[in-house]
Parts: structure tokens; sequence; C-alpha cells
């Protein structure tokens, strides 16, 4: 992966509201920008996870402890998409 190196001046007390050490303030600053490009459907679960050198599965728990929605269809439309496949699957069986 190519990369790019940013030298970032932050105020100290910014790492107690964060309730993180000096020496993960990189690791969780990357964490909050996979999270953000991700909640504005600017990356993918895949992409986020491969940035935070992690599993998508464990991309999307990370999601749920943020409170960052999975799914970036509302709850009608998901259900229109599961009775939709409900009636593919009734038709390739009958």
């Amino acid at each position: 992966m190519n990369t790019l190196t940013v030298n970032l001046q932050l105020p100290r007390d910014l790492l107690g509201a964060l309730n993180i050490s000096e020496a993960q303030l990189e690791g969780r600053i990357l964490q909050l920008v996979a999270l953000e490009l991700f909640r504005q459907e600017r990356i993918s679960t895949g992409k986020a996870a491969e940035l935070l050198l992690i599993s998508k599965w464990e991309f999307i728990q990370l999601l749920a402890e943020y409170n960052i929605s999975y799914f970036s269809e509302s709850s009608a439309e998901l259900a229109a998409e599961v009775a939709t496949a409900q009636k593919v699957l009734e038709h390739k069986y009958l």
C-alpha cells in the first residue's frame, strides 16, 4: 500500500478526551478517519478494514461500537430487498 506521512499538531488534552495514551493516538486517528469515510459512503467495509489492518468482521464490530449502521438502506428498503429475495427463491423452487 502506498502511504502518506502526516505531521499533525494536536492539543495534549485531546488524549484525555479520547481516553487513550500518546502511543495509541496514531491508530485511533486512523480508526476515526476510516469510520468517518465509511459513514460518508466514500469507502467500503473491505477498504476500511484494509486501512486498519483488521478483518472485515472486526470492522463491522467497530461500526457497532461507534453506533454506525452497517447498512445504508432504510428499514423499508431492506424489507423490500428481503421480500424480493423471497419471491425469487419461491419462484426458483416452484
